[in-house]
C-alpha cells in the first residue's frame, strides 16, 4: 500500500538568533548559512525523495513568504501558508492537520523544522521512511529523538522507557530545557535523547489530538480549515488566528500524552543519529563548521572572508565576506559584518543576541531588525 507523505515544513521565525545576518524579513531558514543552498531549501532538497513537491506545506509569515516562495519553485504557492500573527508550533500544526484531513485523514503528515542541518541525508530518510511506516499503522505518534553527545543545555529532552525492535522505544516523558547538572544527569542515563523537534503522524491523528487537548481552539482552527480552497479564507484566517493560543505542540499535545503513561500515550520515540544540528546561534555555526573542516584554519579559527591572517588567536568565528580580517591575540570570539552592522561577542555570550535585537526594537530602530 502507498502511503501519502505530506512534510509540513515549520518556518516561522523572528530574525533574531543570528542578528545581524538575520532580521524580520531575512530569518535564519532563507539564509545560506551552510553551503549555497538556504536552510529551508536544503530541508525541501532532502524530503524529495520522500515526497512529491506537490505535497510538501510551509507554514510561515508574511515577512517571509514572497522569499520563500522564490526559493521554493517546486512547491504550489497555495501551499506556503502564511500566519496573520505568530502562534507558535501547535496552531501550524493544528492547522495543517485539519486541512489535510478533509481531504485525506490517511495522509502521514512530518513536521519539519526549516532551519536544521542533517549531516547523513541517507539515514534521515531512513530513519523518516520507518516513521512513516509506523504512523500509518495506526493512532501513533513518532518523535525523533538525537542521542546527545554533551549534556546541553539549550535542547528539550525526551526521556525513553521499553525498548522494542530496532531501537524504536516507547516515550516516558518530554522535560524542557534543563540546567547544566540535569543535563549531566540526563547524560549518563542513557535513555535520553534530544528532542529534533521532527515529529511524525497520521492528519486524523494529530487533528484528534489538538480536539483532545486545545479543545478551545480547535473551532477557530477547523473554521478556517473549513475556508481554506475558497475566497473566504484569508478573512477567516486573519480573524480566527490570532485568537489561538500561543503554545508549542511539546506543551500542548506531547507533553499532556506522555502523562498518560508510556503503555497509554501512543508515544514512540525513534533515535535519529544522522548528524543533526539545529544551528541556534553563532557559537552552534561554529561548532558545525568547525567539526566539517570548513573554512577553518590550523588554529581552529573559522572565517568566511576574502581571506584571513591569524597570529596567536584561536577558535574564533568571523564572517566578514567582503573583506580581509586579520586576528591578533583573540580567543572564543564572534565578529560578523554586514552593510549596515557589526557584531562583536563571545561565543560563550552568543545565545544573548537577542537581546540586542530586543533593545534595537525598544528604541525604534525597525531599519536594524
Amino acid at each position: 500500500m502507498t502511503i501519502d507523505f505530506r512534510p509540513v515544513i515549520l518556518a516561522g521565525g523572528s530574525g533574531t538568533r543570528f542578528w545581524p545576518r538575520s532580521r524580520k524579513a531575512r530569518a535564519k531558514q532563507v539564509l545560506t548559512l551552510d553551503g549555497e543552498r538556504s536552510m529551508i531549501q536544503r530541508t525541501v532538497d532532502r524530503l524529495q525523495p520522500l515526497a512529491k513537491p506537490e505535497d510538501v506545506w510551509v507554514i510561515t509569515n508574511d515577512l517571509l513568504s514572497d522569499t520563500i516562495c522564490g526559493q521554493l519553485e517546486v512547491v504550489p504557492d497555495e501551499q506556503v501558508v502564511c500566519e496573520p500573527a505568530a502562534r507558535n508550533t501547535a496552531p501550524a500544526a493544528g492547522l495543517a492537520a485539519l486541512i489535510i484531513e478533509r481531504s485525506n485523514p490517511d495522509a502521514v503528515l512530518g513536521m519539519f523544522p526549516a532551519d536544521h542541518v542533517i549531516a547523513d541525508e541517507p539515514g534521515f530518510r531512513a530513519v523518516i521512511e520507518r516513521a512513516i511506516q509506523v504512523a500509518a499503522s495506526g493512532e501513533t505518534m513518532v518523535v525523533l529523538g538525537v542521542t546527545p553527545t554533551r549534556p546541553e543545555t539549550g535542547y528539550g529532552y525526551i526521556e525513553t522507557g521499553h525498548v522494542l525492535e530496532g531501537g524504536m522505544a516507547r516515550v516516558r516523558r518530554f522535560t524542557e530545557k534543563p540546567n547544566q547538572e540535569r543535563a549531566e544527569q540526563f547524560v549518563a542515563a542513557g535513555n535520553y535523547h534530544w528532542n529534533s523537534g521532527i515529529f511524525i503522524w497520521s492528519a486524523r491523528t494529530l487533528a484528534n489530538a489538538v480536539r483532545e487537548h486545545l479543545p478551545e481552539m480547535t473551532p477557530l482552527l477547523e473554521e478556517i480549515a473549513a475556508a481554506f480552497g475558497t475566497p473566504r479564507f484569508q478573512e477567516v484566517f486573519a480573524e480566527n488566528y490570532p485568537k489561538c493560543e500561543n503554545i508549542s505542540v511539546d506543551y500542548a499535545i506531547l507533553e499532556p500524552r506522555s502523562a498518560k503513561g508510556e503503555h497509554h500515550s501512543n508515544l514512540y520515540c525513534l533515535p535519529a543519529n544522522f548528524g543533526w544540528n539545529d544551528l541556534g546561534s553563532w557559537a552552534a555555526l561554529f561548532e558545525h563548521q568547525h567539526g566539517m573542516q570548513v573554512n577553518t584554519d590550523e588554529q581552529g579559527n573559522v572565517s568566511e572572508s576574502t581571506g584571513s591572517l591569524a597570529f596567536d588567536a584561536r577558535n574564533n568565528y568571523v564572517f566578514a565576506p567582503n573583506k580581509f580580517v586579520a586576528l591578533v591575540g583573540v580567543d572564543d570570539l564572534v565578529v560578523v559584518e554586514t552593510e549596515d552592522a557589526v557584531l562583536i561577542t563571545s561565543r560563550h555570550h552568543s545565545q544573548d543576541v537577542g537581546k540586542v535585537v530586543k533593545e534595537l526594537a525598544a528604541r525604534g530602530r525597525k531599519d536594524l531588525i
